[in-house]
């Protein structure tokens, strides 16, 4: 069946020295693998601009539902990034969120409501002027409500957060989970923050470090198989 998707490309790998596999977000399959051949040669369907890091695009494929790695007929730019590629801070983000998507949108059903949010966060890394340090903390803490583990708000009040069961507590709780006050404290005005006044989030290198630290381990807590991010320590350097 040929279809029109739009996508966000997450991975690409080589596959042969004529092809790669190329890993989408699409809108309307979910997660699709797909073969690409010749990239950047004049008659190919695919650019290496197609392939960067959060990529939006516009596809025609070939979809059979089942099949592992489908097809694709032709390729577009569905938007054109003025910002991510020609700022440093910018494309390292995209790069590390790339890979934080890879690894955790396993899952091949589509989910429109996630889909807009993608899009839409992505556009804004790339037009954001003022607060980039923090775009990638917001973004992961805003990404867990689709994901099914978004922080519960009931008790913000308390001094620790915990990060195994999603929930504050005056305590410590009896594992080793958790985010000290001072991170926790981070954490809800993190929560109370997005895109629009993330630039008025004021936080030292060591308390941004301990947020992105509490925030991939709270991801890896919640989904399965979420391995190590290779890109966390080029984003951490970056930073400091």
């Amino acid at each position: 069946m040929q279809i029109k998707t739009s996508g966000i490309v997450l991975h690409s790998i080589k596959h042969t020295d004529s092809s790669s596999i190329i890993t989408v977000y699409t809108r309307q399959f979910g997660r699709v693998s797909y073969m690409v051949h010749g990239v950047n040669k004049k008659k190919s369907i695919c650019r290496a601009a197609f392939l960067q890091p959060l990529s939006m695009v516009e596809m025609d494929v070939f979809h059979i539902p089942g099949k592992d790695i489908q097809r694709i007929k032709d390729m577009r730019m569905d938007y054109q990034f003025t910002g991510i590629p020609f700022n440093p801070i910018k494309n390292s983000l995209a790069l590390f969120l790339s890979e934080v998507l890879f690894r955790a949108l396993r899952q091949t059903e589509p989910d429109e409501n996630l889909f807009m949010f993608l899009e839409n966060s992505i556009q804004q890394l790339d037009c954001c002027e003022e607060g980039i340090a923090n775009f990638h903390l917001i973004f992961l803490i805003k990404m867990s409500r689709y994901l099914g583990f978004e922080p519960s708000l009931e008790e913000e009040n308390e001094k620790y957060f915990d990060l195994m069961n999603g929930v504050f507590l005056r305590d410590k709780p009896l594992h080793v989970h958790f985010l000290q006050s001072e991170t926790t404290t981070n954490f809800i005005l993190l929560l109370q923050t997005d895109y629009s006044n993330m630039h008025k989030l004021i936080l030292t290198r060591d308390e941004r470090t301990n947020l992105l630290k509490g925030l991939v381990e709270y991801y890896r807590l919640h989904i399965a198989e979420f391995h190590a991010l290779h890109s966390l320590e080029v984003l951490q350097s970056l930073f400091d």
